[in-house]
């Protein structure tokens, strides 16, 4: 009787040839895998927070009268003072009570306050110093989120997400966002694409990125330079 079987040499040529495909296809599955996880929390708190706001206004009326901007904790001896945010205050009372936040904090490095959802994201003010503009982050146990520049290259646009609520503005810089709820940052937007490719792809404006990602219906393009997570 013959016996047939592969050679030692054979099965390794073949191990060989099955990890250089797998390493160079792995790595495309996984950030596909990152892209749609993050699309989908985009879209998800895009829709929730707006959620927020029209059940404030059943309450409250026109967001326009109510939203107003505010600094965030104020210092003693370098430490930020509890309770003493007027942001955190305004948030809580508008909006908070009508999300699913399960603990909220005051960073210690900036004095913005920080949400925390039920669903593992997280919203922050971008700066101590207004109520205008802010960051979500689909996961901000993998991201930094003591930022405190507007346009951090590997956060924004990356793991972090611009957006703004200024309702109440009908001309100027924040024309765009006129009576609308919680929306991707167009702050200073001319309304043309290549201002916002050119702002998002090259980094001089990364908070353009997430307009970017919502005109292509919440998904990451197939030319975006950043691996999102």
């Amino acid at each position: 009787m013959k016996y047939f079987a592969f050679t030692l040499a054979e099965v390794l040529i073949t191990l060989g040839i099955i990890g250089i495909v797998a390493a160079m296809t792995l790595p495309a599955i996984i950030q596909k895998h990152r892209n749609q996880v993050v699309e989908a929390k985009l879209k998800k708190f895009y829709t929730t927070m707006n959620q927020a706001v029209r059940m404030a206004e059943v309450e409250y009326g026109d967001m326009r009268y109510w939203w107003e901007d505010l600094s965030g904790a104020t210092f003693e001896e370098g430490k930020p003072v509890p309770g003493s945010s007027e942001a955190e205050k305004w948030f809580n009372k508008y909006l908070g009570k009508h999300l699913k936040i399960v603990r909220q904090e005051i960073l210690a490095a900036s004095g913005s306050f920080i949400v925390y959802f039920a669903d593992g994201g997280a919203l922050k003010q971008m700066n101590n110093g207004t109520t205008r503009d802010w960051v979500y982050y689909p996961n901000p146990n993998k991201c930094e989120i003591n930022l405190t520049a507007v346009n951090r290259k590997g956060v924004i646009g990356t793991c972090g997400f611009s957006f703004q609520f200024k309702p109440d503005a009908n001309s100027g810089t924040f024309k765009r966002i006129y009576q609308k709820g919680f929306e991707p940052w167009v702050y200073n937007w001319d309304g043309k694409e290549e201002t916002l490719k050119d702002g998002c792809y090259s980094g001089s404006d990364l908070n353009f990125c997430t307009e970017i990602i919502r005109a292509n219906n919440w998904t990451v393009p197939k030319d975006y330079p950043y691996k999102v997570h």
